[in-house]
């Protein structure tokens, strides 16, 4: 609960700060760093990606591809060498020139064999890197890859320097438009404009990406204008308050987020499929969906988000039916059910959705306990140390399907199919639209077939802000907080 004093400085300096030329924006997690290319957590990129990093490519509100620090670029005919011509005058903000060694230094170190980046698999189609010209990188792959533009633009490629790069973790240094000012861990990370970006000036000053993990706090804290906007409310049960309200702007869009329950398939029962069938069909995922995200989601029956052009539906795979469900597991030989853990990270949807889950699957004789853990325990736990039963979390990267094919012995989910390894093997050197979408559709089915997670619903980004404050994405098309464009209008 905020302080009733600390409440109205909050409310006493809202009006003053109407005319602002900042925004304060409210995150639920806390980034465990600042780095992208060192972290797979969502929450460094929606303070860092565009605003303080950028890639080669970039990524727009609409998952389109735009110019980034590759002003344009030329491709050969099979598909294998990409021409980056760079933006002239760019320079890191520690005053270091941009310039295509740089390049060359962040692509190399993405895919050297000790490389800890946390989407390794995008630089493995590169075979070299060259630099013919300070304003120009060749980069040549080993086989065509139809998603390498795209990859390009994603935060885990974003371009650092050589001599910034071991300490970007706490003090980041980009060629974007913001800098970073300070870290105040548990509160605050403040960025601030800077006059030698080589680019188009944003309007905003600063920004201040304010963490707020309490569900009724944030809301509290955009009510009061404590903070200007927060693209994903915590706390969906007070939309309608803020809808009835003329001061905000409440926008419902899409996300990537395909929120699963994995479950660890090197532990019995979870290797056995009849089993995870059984725990598909004992959820109601519209009861979850209404109970955890007050109606804000979409259900999905594999790993793909329902906006994209290949997505197939498999929702209807394993309706929910809980006699059923008790049956699938007698015939795997647990008639009484069993005992599991189910450890949640801090978002919403884990928290109030594993108190949902617990009580459906309680139904069909599993008996769950609940163990909530705050993120850093769960990347370490359960992300790197493979150390749990069941767990719930929203995979927010676009088209990332392939995350299935990293190996029973790297991934957490410990699943191994042969026969979807090959699929993605395919995707991944697949350059015509038409061939990837019949790959994307095979490799949802046999993921729906193996029931290889237990796909619950896409995850909606419910944004509240500002009526004021303009410029800011709907949809979530990556996982992004790109502030380059907001601007408060009179």
């Amino acid at each position: 609960m905020l302080a009733a004093a600390t409440l109205a400085v909050g409310l006493i300096a809202t009006p003053a700060l109407a005319a602002k030329d900042q925004a304060v924006i409210g995150m639920v997690l806390e980034p465990p760093n600042l780095d992208p290319t060192a972290g797979a957590a969502a929450a460094i990129a929606e303070v860092v990606y565009a605003n303080l990093f950028e890639g080669l490519t970039r990524i727009d509100g609409q998952g389109q591809v735009q110019p980034g620090l590759a002003t344009e670029w030329k491709v050969s005919d099979d598909g294998l060498t990409y021409t980056f011509t760079l933006r002239h005058g760019a320079t890191f903000h520690d005053g270091t020139k941009f310039e295509s060694d740089a390049v060359k230094f962040s692509l190399d170190r993405a895919r050297a064999p000790d490389s800890t980046n946390p989407q390794k698999a995008f630089f493995e189609p590169i075979k070299s890197v060259d630099t013919p010209a300070a304003d120009q990188v060749v980069v040549t792959l080993s086989h065509p890859d139809g998603m390498f533009l795209f990859n390009m633009g994603q935060a885990a490629a974003v371009i650092v320097s050589s001599i910034s790069a071991p300490t970007d973790s706490t003090k980041p240094v980009g060629t974007g438009p913001f800098k970073f000012v300070e870290w105040v861990p548990g509160d605050h990370v403040t960025l601030e404009r800077t006059d030698a970006y080589a680019g188009p000036a944003p309007k905003l000053n600063k920004l201040i990406f304010r963490f707020v993990a309490d569900p009724a706090a944030a809301s509290a804290a955009v009510m009061s204008g404590d903070v200007d906007a927060f693209p994903n409310m915590p706390a969906p049960e007070t939309l309608d308050q803020f809808k009835a309200d003329p001061r905000f702007v409440v926008e419902i869009g899409t996300t990537a987020g395909k929120t699963v329950m994995a479950v660890n398939q090197r532990r019995k029962p979870f290797d056995d499929v009849k089993v995870r069938r059984a725990l598909a069909m004992a959820i109601d995922r519209k009861a979850l969906i209404d109970g955890a995200m007050f109606g804000y989601g979409t259900p999905i029956g594999s790993h793909f988000a329902p906006y994209e052009a290949a997505y197939k539906d498999l929702t209807g795979a394993y309706p929910y039916d809980p006699t059923k469900a008790k049956a699938l597991l007698a015939e795997a030989g647990y008639p009484d059910g069993f005992k599991a853990t189910l450890k949640l990270p801090p978002p919403g949807y884990a928290r109030r959705g594993g108190e949902i889950i617990q009580a459906q699957l309680a139904e069909i004789g599993v008996q769950v306990e609940l163990i909530p853990v705050e993120w850093a325990q769960w990347l370490e736990q359960v992300f790197k140390g493979f150390d749990y039963d069941m767990t719930i979390v929203s995979h927010t990267e676009a088209l990332d399907i392939g995350i299935y094919a990293r190996g029973k012995d790297k991934y957490y989910f410990g699943y191994d199919n042969p026969a979807f390894d090959q699929v993605i093997q395919q995707l991944n050197s697949a350059v015509d639209p038409e061939q990837r979408k019949a790959l994307y559709q095979q490799a949802q089915q046999i993921l729906s077939d193996d029931e290889a997670a237990i796909f619950l619903f896409q995850l909606a980004k419910t944004g509240v802000r500002n009526a004021k404050l303009m410029g800011m994405w709907q949809n979530s098309p990556i996982a992004a907080n790109d502030m380059t464009g907001a601007y408060w209008a009179e």
